[in-house]
């Protein structure tokens, strides 16, 4: 499939049909996982954008934030 390392992910792209199926499967999954890890730092834009894919790629399921208010938060760490 392809090589992850520390220094990132080597796929071949050897002109095959195999190669560009697993080319275009990777771009949406690293895609995906850098929007997710978005939605999760609260950004609206990201959270719009994988619940809209999740309703496309039924494989794709990305726990979606809860959001709390500040109050909630400050009064979880007041003594």
């Amino acid at each position: 499939w392809g090589n992850a390392t520390n220094g990132g992910f080597g796929l071949v792209l050897d002109g095959s049909e195999e190669a560009a199926h697993r080319a275009s499967q990777m771009l949406f999954w690293d895609v995906y996982n850098g929007v997710s890890r978005r939605s999760w730092g609260r950004n609206a834009c990201a959270e719009f954008a994988v619940a809209r894919a999740m309703e496309t790629e039924k494989r794709l399921n990305v726990t979606m934030p809860n959001h709390v208010t500040d109050d909630v938060l400050n009064s979880a760490f007041q003594n």
